[in-house]
């Protein structure tokens, strides 16, 4: 190629014209660099991490990452923290009783509440005893119902039911502890263990006789309520 020679005032104007060009070709690199720094700052900002706090019942779980999940079967939603409630109520009603050779069966039991607590204002259940003395271990079921859920109840193995007599007709007083394994409803989540007094009578023990007779309970205690 020819060089180009610039003389007089028109090479002064081509040389002001190309110091012109490379100032602002050096502008754009330089604004081109710092839009790419920017753009690399902003990714790694938008890139960090974040913990979240899963929980699954008493159980708790800290996830981090950049988009954290909790994972199946775990929330973010903190559970409630259960609050004591103290109970008492006392009920009475009918229980049906069926008797074999060695064994009795409480086919049914249903009763309401007088001053029951925390609406429970229902009982019912079932249960039975091996009578071989005077005092025996009893076992049983029931539920507390009232219009904002039930209590699931079951006897501890430590509960007795015995006899005022050793043969029948008698009255039989019970004593010992029912405990709390489930609920519905409020009581959903519940814990607990009640204490039992209960009485009722008995006119008969021969096998095969069946008889419905009053009783009456009182349950006290605390439970836990979330």
């Amino acid at each position: 190629m020819k060089s180009l020679k610039f003389t007089g005032i028109t090479g002064a104007l081509a040389l002001v014209t190309l110091l012109g060009m490379s100032s602002s070709i050096g502008a754009s690199a330089a604004t081109t660099s710092g839009s790419t720094h920017n753009l690399a700052l902003n990714s790694h900002v938008a890139a960090k991490k974040r913990t979240i706090v899963c929980y699954k019942g008493n159980a708790v779980k800290r996830v981090v990452a950049i988009k954290p999940l909790c994972p199946r079967g775990w929330t973010t939603k903190k559970p409630a923290t259960a609050k004591t409630e103290a109970f008492s109520g006392t009920y009475r009603g009918t229980i049906a009783m069926l008797w074999s050779a060695s064994a009795v069966t409480v086919t049914s039991l249903s009763g309401s509440g007088t001053g029951a607590d925390l609406g429970l204002s229902a009982v019912s259940g079932t249960g039975g005893s091996n009578p071989s003395g005077q005092c025996d271990p009893i076992n049983g079921v029931g539920i507390l119902k009232g219009a904002s859920g039930t209590l699931h109840l079951k006897m501890a193995t430590t509960s007795k039911g015995c006899g005022a007599d050793s043969a029948a007709p008698t009255s039989v007083s019970v004593t010992g502890s029912a405990i709390v394994t489930s609920g519905t409803g409020k009581f959903a989540g519940a814990t607990g263990t009640l204490k039992v007094l209960g009485s009722f009578s008995i006119k008969s023990t021969t096998a095969g006789s069946s008889e419905s007779d009053a009783f009456s309970a009182t349950l006290t205690g605390s439970l836990k309520v979330k």
